[in-house]
């Protein structure tokens, strides 16, 4: 690499995998001297005067190393239930796209497909992954922007939101069956996911200090449950009478592969409808925050990374805003009877 002069003018003279380049800057000898050392460094980054080769990988193959990375860095359940999913859809559309030809433009087309199949709750789901592979595609060095970084999600329902009440509870309890009820009672009592509760381990159960410390969770990070009065009687009878690994076993001390059959049978006796397992996190969620639990407490317990799921919780049964207006109605009755004691007191002295 060098600069050489031409007439009146000033040149860089410089290569590029092998192949030689030259410019002209113009008359300055110091602008040229800046313009090679800017070269220079380009180079060494893999730019060529603000010109970035894209390494050429379809979208297809990048699939694989990114779920590659998925499967070693996020939870099994996120791999399997939400990135194989999503980007299967993905690859199906962006195919043998390289990833530098896919714009913004092409992921609205790609959003609009979808939203005529699915919800819009599934349609950013798939978006939010696109957006990460593009993430860490820039961080590996393979693109230099992120195509999905400005694309809108959807606007969406507000999500589902059933609890029991506490009538409905006991009825609940009373239908299950032993092995059942026990599931039930910590789902109830910690608003843990089914999940967490079917591969709960002895060693993450601290009956001493009356806590459960959930390693494996959704969003692969590790949160600390109390566990109250009602779930460390459960427990510690389980203790006594279940040898083994998990918590919830059978007798050889193989963990449950599924309640799905008896949590169904339970609610049928109970003449409970249209409630499935994972409702009972939300009972959970909803009784703590009637119980006037604080929500960011509610957000540290249920694991939840964005306040917003656990906001859902703040809509509670209209008998609880019934009483929460009882109470305001009792104030101003009191304020009430202070002013009439007032002109009571005034008239007298008069």
């Amino acid at each position: 690499m060098g600069i050489f002069k031409k007439g009146k003018d000033w040149y860089i003279d410089y290569y590029v995998k092998g192949r030689r380049k030259r410019k002209k800057i113009g008359h300055s000898k110091k602008l040229a001297l800046q313009v090679l050392n800017d070269v220079r460094l380009k180079i060494v980054k893999g730019e060529y005067l603000g010109i970035y080769e894209e390494k050429k990988i379809t979208f297809k193959d990048y699939a694989k190393q990114y779920l590659d990375f998925s499967k070693a860095n996020k939870a099994l359940s996120t791999y399997k239930r939400h990135d194989r999913v999503n980007i299967a859809h993905l690859k199906s559309f962006f195919k043998e796209k390289h990833l530098f030809e896919i714009t913004a433009q092409m992921i609205e087309k790609y959003k609009a497909m979808r939203l005529e199949k699915v919800a819009p709750a599934t349609v950013n789901r798939e978006l939010a992954s696109l957006k990460h592979m593009f993430t860490k595609a820039i961080e590996w060095g393979l693109v230099k922007t992120n195509p999905a970084k400005g694309v809108k999600r959807l606007k969406e329902p507000p999500g589902r939101l059933r609890y029991l009440k506490t009538e409905e509870i006991k009825k609940l309890l009373d239908a299950c069956a032993d092995h059942v009820r026990s599931i039930v009672i910590a789902a109830l009592n910690t608003g843990m996911r089914k999940s967490e509760i079917l591969n709960l381990c002895w060693r993450e159960v601290d009956l001493k200090n009356r806590k459960i410390t959930v390693i494996n969770a959704k969003n692969n990070e590790t949160r600390v449950i109390p566990i109250n009065k009602t779930l460390y009687e459960e427990l510690l009878t389980l203790s006594q009478k279940l040898k083994g690994e998990y918590v919830f076993s059978n007798r050889n001390g193989d963990p449950f592969g599924d309640i799905k059959k008896g949590f169904s049978a339970a609610l049928e006796r109970a003449g409970i409808e249209d409630f499935r397992f994972h409702d009972l996190r939300h009972t959970f969620g909803s009784h703590l925050v009637m119980q006037g639990v604080n929500i960011k407490t509610v957000q540290q317990i249920l694991g939840h990374k964005d306040i917003k799921m656990t906001m859902r919780y703040s809509h509670l049964s209209p008998e609880y805003v019934h009483k929460a207006m009882e109470k305001l109605d009792t104030a101003w009755t009191l304020y009430g009877h202070q002013d009439k004691n007032k002109e009571k007191s005034n008239s007298v002295s008069n």
